[in-house]
């Protein structure tokens, strides 16, 4: 007996293509966790109309590596962890920052010596004298250890500056950060290049990560050549400093999407 002919195949799902580009996306900015069971977080609990990583292929977005968070020492806590009372990072705080995107120019003199950035080479991103050194003398009050800085050009003339400054303690970084850096009404100290910042409050509420607090600001019009837009965070021992320049105007995505996976490495 001859076999029965077969059916038509079945329909093809069109949602295919939508969930490929959105795992591949996914993929490209989420951060994971590399202790416990490795599931990922970050940017992935988000919802995706809420994350500048996530947005849409116009929008301006860059194209991040995979960014794996590392591991732990031996036997010590996260950051977050109940028992870590300093909230101390117990990891090489050069892991933690950022990596430049693909096709980013990157800025060598901000590696320092070894990973590490004198401080005094972190104080020339701020303009006025007097500033420097005052800023310079809370560094040494609040017993900063060291710090490790990224910086990159990318392909529309963007130029990004990562800072991680980490001190002995969660509460030392807070009474820093909440002891001129964190104003409403703008930055405590103002960098090099730009006449007035103001607080920026575009974030979207899906890009708050748990345990790092930021306050962000945008340099105000009329800016002259450059716009920058700045943020400063705060996760346990460490406080980070986020900074984007651009030729006409530093656009918005790409400065949300930088703060937010840095604060995930943070966080």
């Amino acid at each position: 007996m001859a076999p029965a002919p077969a059916g038509p195949p079945p329909p093809v799902r069109k949602d295919r293509p939508r969930l490929r580009a959105l795992l591949r996306w996914t993929a490209a900015v989420a951060v994971f966790a590399a202790a416990g069971a490795g599931t990922a977080y970050g940017v992935t609990r988000m919802d995706r109309t809420d994350v500048p990583g996530l947005a849409t292929a116009s929008d301006g977005r860059w194209d991040y590596p995979s960014v794996v968070k590392p591991p732990l020492l031996p036997g010590r806590p996260a950051v977050d962890d109940a028992d870590n009372i300093t909230g101390a990072h117990y990891t090489d705080l050069r892991a933690l920052l950022l990596p430049a995107p693909h096709g980013a120019h990157e800025d060598t003199a901000l590696r320092g010596t070894g990973g590490w950035l004198a401080t005094k080479d972190f104080l020339t991103a701020y303009a006025r004298p007097q500033d420097r050194e005052k800023f310079g003398q809370q560094l040494t009050d609040h017993g900063l250890r060291h710090i490790a800085a990224r910086g990159w050009t990318t392909a529309d003339g963007t130029r990004t500056r990562i800072y991680l400054l980490q001190f002995d303690t969660a509460a030392v970084v807070q009474h820093l950060y909440d002891d001129g850096l964190s104003q409403s009404d703008g930055p405590g100290y103002e960098l090099a290049g730009v006449e007035r910042s103001v607080f920026d409050n575009g974030f979207p509420t899906g890009a708050r990560v748990d345990g790092v607090e930021r306050v962000a600001y945008a340099e105000a019009k009329p800016y002259g050549a450059e716009q920058t837009r700045q943020a400063y965070l705060r996760a346990g021992d460490v406080l980070a400093l986020v900074v984007q320049s651009r030729k006409g105007s530093a656009a918005t995505v790409p400065f949300q999407q930088t703060v937010t996976l840095q604060s995930e490495l943070l966080g």
